[in-house]
């Protein structure tokens, strides 16, 4: 599943309410993250692989 960062458009692995492929924790600020199915966008180590 992708999650995805409002304000950047940043889609990261990982799930709302839990943490990202890359460490994000998106608990924090959770009005700036939404559950999507779009492709991942995010280059970091975890998310990208």
């Amino acid at each position: 599943m992708a999650v995805k960062h409002t304000p950047t458009g940043v889609v990261h692995q990982g799930t709302k309410g839990g943490t990202t492929g890359c460490g994000k924790n998106t608990k924090e600020r959770s009005e700036h993250w939404v559950n999507s199915h779009e492709k991942i966008t995010c280059e970091k180590n975890g998310c990208k692989n």
